[in-house]
């Protein structure tokens, strides 16, 4: 079995130190997905190099990826989407009789 040594796992360790992650708040066991509740309040936690405390409070999915993207706003432009016109492709659906 090779084992890591304790120095590249303590680095690796280390190297998380400070990230941040949102936690759903639902009750019971349904679902956490971030996606499945995106009007759910969100814990945000940071990792402290030995467990994940309590850090912020989000209301919503978009206001805790703004807390843990914050330079994501200023790199998300919405581009064009291209234009299909009409014509017959392989994968155009043949027009009805």
């Amino acid at each position: 079995m090779d084992d890591e040594p304790l120095s590249q796992w303590a680095e690796r360790r280390d190297a998380r130190i400070g990230q941040l992650r949102a936690v759903p708040l639902v009750t019971g066991d349904g679902p956490r997905a971030s996606h499945l509740n995106p009007d759910a309040p969100r814990a945000i936690q940071r990792w402290n190099g030995h467990l994940w405390e309590a850090y912020g409070f989000a209301a919503n999915l978009a206001e805790a990826r703004r807390i843990l993207f914050p330079h994501a706003e200023a790199a998300a432009i919405p581009e064009a989407s291209p234009r299909i016109g009409p014509g017959t492709g392989r994968h155009r659906k043949p027009p009805a009789p």
